[in-house]
């Protein structure tokens, strides 16, 4: 085994399967091979392995009941499986048990194999370099700690598009494949999406895979944001302005070779968006009070919640300046039409806040994950990030269920394309009275025993209703407990 190129252990039943793959990835990687779950933890035993690509369905032992075991042996190992099936349930699962990093779909191509070993290869490597600054941040003194924790932060954050967590068929993806694009190129993107759907996390991706990512970002919302304090910010102010007569260096300056990333853009007054274009177009700023220009050569990611091209067409927003900040343009999907990625997506912010908090969990139930899927989420990724954090808080078992979620969530009618958020648009929609209040009646029902953990005693005394009352309105709604649990007082 060379000592420089890392190690990949390569775990698949099928011949024909571990042939491909390793001719796949044999020129950057040292490769392993196993065909089964004992063999593949014969060779860990002996060899240092960084990666391990792991078949879901084989003989004997799964997929996820092997990398769990890796888990728990070789937790620095990065653990990527292949799967031909992609329910929710199954990636559950291999994610609370298994921690897997990254799911690949049957059939896979070479090039997407290859840059998901490259990415998991980087992972293993950045880990243990943060490691390593760990160790030597003990031995430094002040000035030395600081200057290491920007490198470990660095690394935290330098993971690029592989923070940006989805699953193998999201709504994410094709915004995530022209991002990685657009990054390589040294030109000015244009993010659109709705607030927290991750256009600053999109924004910093594109940063760390660029050919400035050793250099700063920095990052500035000017959504509600003064005039006047959104000049002082971006470009500075001359000594004098500024209470205490000092001088202040703008973000534009601070960015000089690295990227600065405007969320809001859309809200920037006429002033500010012709200071922009002459800082686009010329390189040039001058701070607030000041007459003499600086220069500045940096890249300008900007993101928008509003369509920038209706708002030219309206005189809303200068014409030169949209082309200039739309070299390339990334559209976000918002989190309702990520359908499959909220559980992913929930879990690790459920894993971040136990660790902030210090509560370890294990996970969520499957109802549970049925409620977070079906809702819309009309604050993306802050209301899914909050409500995971609330439901953590009051959590008295290891795993999360559905009567921790929040009651308007539970009330929500699921769709195909997420869930209404109040009663409102039932009072509004066509039919007749009885239809509605029914509709009403059977969300009331359902978010009562979802609540109460179908305790059907407890919930018929919250609602005034006799048990016998209540199981005739379950029977009439076809209200059924999804876990299909029953109850005691049925099988009494």
């Amino acid at each position: 085994m060379s000592a420089s190129a890392p190690a990949i252990l390569l775990v698949d039943d099928e011949p024909h399967s571990l042939s491909a793959m390793k001719l796949a990835l044999e020129d950057d990687f040292d490769i392993l091979t196993a065909k089964g779950a004992a063999e593949a933890l014969a060779i860990l035993e002996e060899e240092w392995v960084q990666v391990i690509i792991c078949d879901q369905r084989m003989p004997g032992r799964t997929g996820v009941d092997f990398l769990t075991e890796v888990r728990e042996r070789w937790p620095e190992t990065v653990r990527i499986i292949l799967t031909g099936y992609t329910d929710s349930a199954s990636m559950m699962t291999a994610i609370n048990e298994a921690g897997i990093h990254q799911f690949l779909t049957k059939p896979w191509h070479p090039e997407q194999l290859l840059a998901s070993a490259r990415n998991a290869a980087r992972m293993f490597a950045l880990a243990r370099e943060n490691d390593r600054l760990s160790l030597e941040m003990r031995l430094l003194n002040s000035t030395q700690e600081s200057r290491v924790e920007k490198r470990r932060r660095a690394l935290r954050e330098g993971m690029g598009f592989e923070t940006i967590l989805r699953t193998p068929n999201s709504a994410m993806n094709g915004a995530v494949t022209l991002a990685r694009q657009f990054a390589s190129f040294d030109v000015p993107v244009l993010v659109r999406g709705e607030p927290g759907s991750g256009r600053a996390q999109m924004a910093r991706a594109m940063h760390y895979v660029s050919l400035r990512s050793d250099k700063p970002f920095y990052e500035l919302n000017l959504a509600g944001m003064p005039e006047e304090l959104a000049m002082i910010e971006l470009f500075g102010a001359r000594r004098g302005i500024l209470p205490g007569g000092v001088a202040k260096i703008g973000l534009a300056q601070k960015a000089d070779r690295g990227t600065l990333f405007l969320a809001g853009i859309e809200t920037a007054t006429p002033a500010l968006q012709l200071a922009l274009i002459r800082m686009l177009t010329e390189g040039a700023i001058t701070p607030l009070g000041g007459q003499e220009t600086a220069g500045t050569n940096l890249r300008l990611i900007t993101a928008a919640a509003a369509d920038l091209r209706a708002l030219v067409a309206d005189g809303k927003f200068r014409s030169d300046l949209y082309y200039a900040l739309s070299t390339g343009e990334v559209v976000l999907p918002p989190l309702r039409a990520r359908r499959g990625d909220v559980a992913i997506l929930a879990q690790n912010f459920l894993a971040e806040a136990a660790a902030r908090h210090g509560k370890p969990v294990l996970g969520f139930d499957g109802t549970a994950l049925d409620f977070l899927e079906n809702y819309d989420w009309p604050g993306n990724l802050r209301e899914l990030s909050n409500e995971v954090t609330r439901m953590l808080m009051f959590a008295q078992s290891n795993t999360l269920g559905a009567d921790l979620i929040s009651r308007h969530i539970l009330q929500a009618a699921p769709s195909e394309e997420g869930a209404d958020r109040s009663a409102e648009e039932v009072m509004t929609a066509a039919g007749t009275l009885k239809d509605r209040v029914e509709l009403i009646e059977m969300r009331i029902l359902r978010e009562t025993l979802t609540r109460n953990r179908w305790n059907k005693s407890r919930a018929a005394a919250e609602l005034g209703l006799s048990r016998v009352g209540l199981r005739a309105k379950l029977e009439r709604y076809g209200i059924i407990d999804p876990s299909g649990r029953v109850s005691e007082e049925e099988e009494s």
